[in-house]
């Protein structure tokens, strides 16, 4: 006989964790920066979770984990249903990249189900050497059409994180590519497109967003000025920098419908409280997404209010939507803004006597405000009073007592406040003691089972258990020989009650079958037994696909030097002796071994033909103009190439941009491609690929295999030391079909955004073509006095460029010396005089260079940017 019963409502199901698998779309993706938050992830019902170890990640601030603690968290998670990301998303340099694999290979070993990676030559190296691994690209790759899309999907990538600026129409359009997609769901936005952003390392002493080291300046106050010095951006409007947090949470089923695979919910740098809450909402959101449930009013509010409450710079959906207007900004703050829950309807001094009392208790109790609420609070919660007419004047209180919405509260504070003034919740009590109960539990997350039983007289007691969202997950185990009854026998209630009772376990019933006869007798410490073993051997069937990973690695690295390609990696030693510096000073450069093939060239980008025309008259080899400057010029693609100019191509391609981009890349002309859709195009039509900085190369293995894709001459990133091009560029030179370039003298661009940063002067006609203030000269000036130039294009991106102008013209001889060929002066900023100044400059340094004289000192005013300092 056969019977069911159902179990105990279970908690949310999870996708089923086996390492060589993919999680069942859709995935809720959580972060956590060290354990406690992990915990909080899984506690809170996360799919999935990701997290660093080490210094290769994009937080590298945040705790991390240890080998020991990354292991436990591992196995919580799988034991769980969950699978657990490395974040491994930064630029690897190149005598970083054996202790990067080394990372990976430990991590693999240690239970990580995948890495997010935006270093392609790190890519291209676990791919050859791991391929059993499974790789994610990073937004930090700045892939955001279908074509780059495919391309990483070509390359072996099992998943893609695409760019936080795209609409769900996009989303849909490259879900059609057939892989993983991940989305940004919930949190904080970078103004600049992930990946592009030099802002950090050029204001902050090199801290680069490329290394896990960004100092966030694009919080900071800022005013647009034009060349009169008149501030354009009126009061209260001082972050033209700053947007607010994406939430998604009410369009999930829009997302989904999309074909987001993953939804992301960012903040490795929040505690466990703040990660408990998110992933808890977005959990129910998502579960009644899938079954097309709506919540009642209530819950909605609930949620809403929660999330509120955890820091927030106020909520945005504006990429969802296709927009990047005024809504998305947080101009007026850039910390956390809470939740909005009443006003201050009055205040008074105390006359307290506080003598005696520690200082910051004699402050907190200098008055008392009375505060109307229009929102519940609890007791503990950290209420923030501000005026709006004294923005920077404010303080903190904790809430008293628990009250509902129209209730008054009495509270303690420093000073008096104004009436009127806004009260917020910046840090809710009960989303930390919520958080600390779930971390308390002995098993964070009960795994939902089927469970069969199976009875029968004259044969062995069995209890087969199997995973809900992953029944090939599955274990039995058998005992004891089943008996006649010698005084009551057993029912099939008791068996379920005993079975069930799996709290110690990592699992929790949520169906029963039994198969008995009638009149069997048995102890129940033996069913108890019986129990335990099929949940051990459960958990083994669950965590064996990880053991065999880890035996397989066993076989791969360390990472001597001999395992890795010719041109994958080189060490600083080999680099040392792979450089050919001239005996002599007077032996002209271009006449050593190794670069008399390809001729050293002066190049110019220019914005108008005029400008063209005189950089040639001044000794320009090579001249660049950026494909609208083309336009406006009225200047076809195949006239460009006539006349012997190299399109310079966006460093942001999406799907709208393709019918103004893709008529650039002629088979057989050369463009400059500022992300990897325009490589993978100028490969599919037989066009020369240079690469602009935009995509950071700085090792040989990248190198390498951008090369393999097409990739002719690479234009290296401004981020990188001198030291560091003369460790892999040499060998990279020679062993590789390709050339080096870089700037030498110009302001480097630092940002691109999809807002206009423009907007800030609450002045947007919503007409880019027909923009005034879009032609005039303008700045942002931070709080140091610097003045950095913006500018916005037809398209409506801004772009945003360093105060200081670079020359790092008297290094031109060693760059040489390491195989650079091309040097570049980007005239885009420049008047007349600087244009001629700055060329003729450069030209004879150039030539100074080549014929083994030292060029002369770099202009004054300028400086050398970050080859001589680098980044962390």
């Amino acid at each position: 006989m056969t019977t069911s019963s159902p179990a105990s409502s279970a908690s949310s199901a999870s996708p089923a964790s086996r390492a060589p698998h993919h999680v069942p779309a859709p995935e809720l993706l959580a972060p956590a920066g060290g354990p406690a938050p992990f915990a909080a992830a899984l506690a809170a019902g996360a799919d999935a979770i990701y997290c660093g170890m080490g210094s290769f990640n994009a937080r590298r601030k945040a705790d991390n984990f240890t080998d020991e603690t990354f292991e436990a968290a591992c196995r919580a998670a799988h034991l769980a249903g969950a699978r657990v990301y490395v974040t491994v998303n930064i630029v690897i340099k190149d005598e970083e990249m054996v202790d990067a694999l080394s990372l990976v290979r430990r991590c693999a070993q240690l239970g990580a189900d995948a890495f997010i990676i935006q270093d392609w030559g790190l890519f291209r190296e676990i791919r050859r050497l791991m391929p059993q691994l499974e790789t994610h690209i990073s937004t930090q790759a700045n892939i955001h059409d279908a074509r780059a899309t495919a391309w990483c999907r070509d390359a072996g990538a099992d998943r893609v994180t695409l760019s936080r600026e795209l609409s769900v129409p996009e989303i849909a359009t490259i879900s059609q590519v057939g892989i993983d997609l991940e989305v940004f769901a919930h949190g904080a936005i970078c103004f600049c497109y992930s990946g592009v952003c030099l802002l950090s390392s050029f204001a902050r002493a090199g801290r680069s967003a490329n290394r896990g080291m960004c100092a966030q300046p694009c919080r900071l106050p800022y005013e647009l000025v034009d060349e009169k010095g008149r501030v354009l951006s009126p009061a209260n409007r001082e972050r033209p920098l700053c947007p607010r947090d994406t939430n998604t949470s009410a369009m999930l089923g829009e997302l989904l419908d999309a074909g987001a695979s993953a939804l992301k919910l960012e903040g490795r740098m929040k505690a466990p409280d703040y990660v408990y809450s998110i992933v808890d909402v977005y959990r129910r959101q998502l579960d009644d997404a899938l079954a097309s449930r709506t919540a009642n009013e209530a819950e909605r509010e609930a949620r809403v209010r929660q999330l509120k409450r955890c820091f927030n710079r106020d909520f945005t959906t504006e990429y969802q939507h296709g927009a990047s207007g005024d809504e998305m900004m947080s101009y007026e703050r850039s910390n956390n803004r809470g939740q909005l829950v009443g006003e201050v309807i009055a205040s008074r001094p105390t006359g307290r006597d506080v003598r005696g009392l520690h200082p910051d208790d004699r402050r907190r109790r200098a008055a008392i405000a009375r505060i109307h609420l229009f929102e519940p609070v609890d007791k503990g919660d950290l209420l923030e009073l501000r005026h709006d007419d004294e923005f920077d004047q404010f303080l903190t209180t904790l809430a008293p007592v628990d009250a509902v919405a129209g209730e008054t509260i009495d509270c303690d504070i420093a000073r008096a406040m104004p009436a009127g003034s806004r009260v917020r919740v910046i840090r809710s009590q009960r989303a930390i003691d919520t958080a600390n109960a779930a971390l308390k539990r002995d098993i964070l997350r009960h795994r939902p089972v089927n469970v069969h039983i199976t009875a029968r007289l004259g044969q062995p007691f069995a209890v087969s258990l199997s995973c809900v969202n992953d029944p090939s997950l599955a274990a039995c185990a058998t005992g004891f020989i089943v008996e006649p009854a010698r005084t009551r026998p057993v029912t099939r209630e008791d068996l379920i009650e005993h079975v069930g009772r799996m709290g110690a376990s990592p699992f929790q019933a949520a169906s029963f079958t039994v198969d008995m006869d009638e009149g069997c007798g048995m102890g129940f410490s033996s069913v108890h037994k019986v129990r335990a073993t099929a949940c051990k051997a459960l958990e083994e069937a669950i965590l064996s696909p990880y053991a065999a990973i880890a035996r397989d690695l066993d076989n791969v690295g360390p990472f001597p030097q001999a395992a890795l390609t010719a041109t994958s990696v080189v060490t600083p030693a080999a680099a040392e002796g792979a450089l050919t510096k001239p005996e002599s000073s007077s032996t002209p450069i271009a006449a050593q071994a190794g670069y008399a093939s390809t001729k050293p060239s002066l190049c110019v980008v220019v914005t108008t033909p005029r400008f063209a025309a005189l950089a040639r008259e001044l000794g320009a080899d090579v001249i660049y103009v950026t494909t609208d400057s083309l336009d406006a010029a009225n200047i076809s693609p195949s006239q460009a190439s006539e006349l012997g100019i190299i399109p310079l191509l966006d460093e942001v391609c999406r799907e709208g941009d393709h019918s103004r981009i893709d008529p650039w890349v002629l088979e057989g002309a050369t463009v400059a491609c500022g992300n990897i859709s325009e490589l993978a195009l100028a490969s599919q039509r037989g066009a020369t690929a240079q690469l602009r900085s935009c995509i950071p190369v700085h090792n040989l293995a990248c190198a390498t295999m951008l090369a393999e894709a097409g990739a002719a001459l690479f234009w290296l990133s401004p981020e990188l030391t001198l030291t560091e091009i003369e460790r892999f560029c040499p060998k990279a030179a020679t062993s590789l079909a390709t050339s080096f370039g870089i700037e030498v003298l110009g302001k480097p661009r630092v940002m691109t955004s999809e807002h206009c940063i423009l907007q800030v002067a609450d002045a947007c006609i919503h007409n880019c073509s027909s923009c005034l203030l879009r032609r005039k000269p303008l700045w942002l000036r931070n709080i140091d006095g610097k003045k950095l130039p913006v500018t916005t294009d037809i398209h409506g991106r801004s772009h945003l460029y360093d105060s200081s102008m670079i020359d790092i013209t008297p290094q031109i001889p060693q760059l040489l010396a390491a195989g650079v060929t091309h040097f570049m002066v980007d005239a885009t900023l420049m008047d007349e005089d600087e244009f001629k100044r700055a060329i003729s400059h450069a030209r004879r340094a150039l030539d100074a260079a080549l014929a083994g004289r030292t060029p002369g000192k770099r202009l004054q005013g300028t400086s050398a940017g970050c080859l001589f300092v680098g980044v962390d």
